[in-house]
């Protein structure tokens, strides 16, 4: 693989570039190195971005497999209609990776220059691109290329200036699990007086709202494996539960106002009875099965609100850039791959046996 020395801001742009693609459903082994992608072109309110690291997140993987879909594309349907993270039809090859840390190096001819050598982390939820409107919002590395190459594009307003000191590693674990858990904690009005249950706490968007819930002066209440404990502490948490435990048993019923689940799964309907009267219940993942028993009466007896998760509410991403300038969390990289490696990267992200995120890295 040749070099991926970032060049100088005045360098001239190559017309090829180095990238995985991802080439159709399956393995990793639908993983492509490619040395000779075209470099991306930019319309007028976009900008070109040399990529310096990019987060492995749940997206990547579930795109990769067709876990989105409602049909059985996992054994080789390729043409079902509804693969992408928005339910339409997913276009090959795709150059995934929605988290992304990298400097600005060309603009689009609506873009100020003043913007080129900006240090910029992207923000994954999307609604425009090619400097077009979206009818509905796409994600970044999943309807359109993202950041597992040595350049990508995005629409300026999406590609959001921080000011660091945190190495561009770092800064590539917070955009995707931190935005969703902010958005999570947004949309449930996660206030200073509440009590925060938050399934799958390990995790990259859990570990990140254990730290954006304490931010915010709640208790939290993390579920985990028990080997994850001490860490789960550390960040934060004043309560660490084992994930098999009876939820009702050892919290009792009506014993907090927000889950914040990533989870789902056969304990689902645990979660609605530890709720108390007028608790809020936010979900934006289904590691552990996504088909779960509701009894309605559960749900409409103690007036729940229930809050499906995606796509960014408009103030969330500067809300977390906000969040990284002034210290209020940390980044929290388990092991860093180079770009070449993403098949073993992917392999130990689905072991979940670490704490926070698996970045790639790019020079």
């Amino acid at each position: 693989m040749p070099s991926l020395e970032a060049p100088s801001l005045n360098q001239a742009i190559p017309a090829t570039m180095t990238g995985v693609q991802l080439i159709g459903h399956g393995g990793p082994e639908m993983l492509q190195l490619n040395q000779h992608i075209a470099v991306p072109t930019l319309t007028d309110n976009e900008v070109l971005i040399r990529v310096l690291a990019a987060g492995v997140n749940n997206t990547d993987i579930n795109t990769r497999t067709g876990w989105y879909s409602k049909s059985d594309v996992k054994s080789g349907d390729a043409e079902s209609d509804d693969t992408s993270w928005s339910g339409n039809t997913f276009v090959f090859p795709r150059i995934q990776g929605a988290d992304v840390c990298g400097v600005i190096v060309a603009v689009g001819n609506k873009v100020s220059q003043n913007r080129i050598g900006e240090r910029v982390l992207i923000e994954p939820c999307l609604r425009e691109h090619n400097g077009q409107q979206l009818t509905s919002p796409w994600y970044f590395g999943s309807e359109c290329d993202g950041g597992f190459a040595q350049y990508t594009k995005v629409a300026s307003q999406y590609a959001c200036a921080i000011n660091s000191s945190l190495t561009d590693a770092e800064l590539a674990s917070f955009p995707c699990s931190y935005s969703t858990a902010e958005n999570m904690l947004t949309r449930a009005n996660v206030g200073s007086t509440d009590t925060v249950l938050i399934t799958g706490a390990s995790g990259g968007v859990g570990s990140a709202a254990i730290q954006l819930v304490k931010a915010r002066g709640a208790k939290v209440i993390a579920i985990t494996s028990p080997s994850k404990n001490e860490h789960l502490l550390s960040l934060g948490a004043d309560k660490v539960l084992a994930r098999d435990v009876d939820l009702v048993e050892v919290l009792g019923n009506n014993s907090v106002n927000v889950v914040i689940d990533l989870v789902a799964g056969k304990q689902w309907p645990q979660l609605l009875e530890v709720l108390k009267p007028g608790g809020r219940y936010a979900v934006s993942g289904a590691i552990g099965g996504a088909l779960v028993d509701l009894d309605v009466r559960t749900l409409y007896l103690k007036d729940l609100s229930f809050f499906g998760c995606t796509v960014l509410a408009p103030q969330v991403f500067q809300n977390l850039v906000t969040c990284i300038e002034s210290g209020k969390i940390k980044p929290l990289v388990a092991k860093t791959f180079a770009l070449e490696d993403i098949a073993t990267a992917q392999d130990i992200f689905q072991q979940k046996q670490f704490v926070g995120k698996i970045v790639l890295t790019l020079v």
